[in-house]
C-alpha cells in the first residue's frame, strides 16, 4: 500500500512537471520554477514542450501499473524516473535529485520491501 501511495506522488509530481513545462513555461510562475528569462523561454519553449510530453509518458506508465497492479510495469517506470533523475540532477541541478530521483528510489524501496 506504501508502495502505491508513493508511486501515485512520483506520477503526479510529472503531471505538475508536464503542466509545468508544457503550459507554464513562458509564464511568470513557469520560469521563476526553473529560474529562466523570458527570452530563454521563448526560445526553448518547444524543447520544454518535448521534454513535458517525455514526463508525461512517464507518468501514464506509472498511472497504468498501479491500474493494472503490475509491480513489474511499476518498477520499470520508476527505474526510467529514477535515472532520468539522476541524470538531470548532474546536468542540469541538484534539486531534480530531490524532486524527481529520491521520491521514485522511496517508491522502489517499498515496493521491493512489500510495503
Amino acid at each position: 500500500m506504501i508502495a502505491l501511495i508513493l508511486t501515485g506522488l512520483v506520477a503526479l509530481i510529472h503531471i505538475y512537471i508536464v503542466y509545468l513545462e508544457m503550459v507554464l513555461w513562458t509564464k511568470p510562475g513557469g520560469r521563476k520554477v526553473f529560474g529562466t528569462t523570458q527570452e530563454f523561454a521563448d526560445a526553448s519553449k518547444t524543447l520544454a514542450a518535448n521534454q513535458g510530453l517525455y514526463n508525461g509518458f512517464l507518468a501514464a506508465g506509472l498511472i497504468y501499473g498501479i491500474a493494472v497492479a503490475n509491480n513489474e510495469i511499476i518498477s520499470l517506470f520508476l527505474v526510467f524516473v529514477l535515472i532520468a533523475g539522476l541524470y538531470g540532477g548532474l546536468t542540469v541541478g541538484r534539486k531534480i535529485l530531490l524532486v524527481q530521483a529520491l521520491p521514485a528510489t522511496l517508491a522502489l524501496v517499498a515496493l521491493a520491501a512489500g510495503l
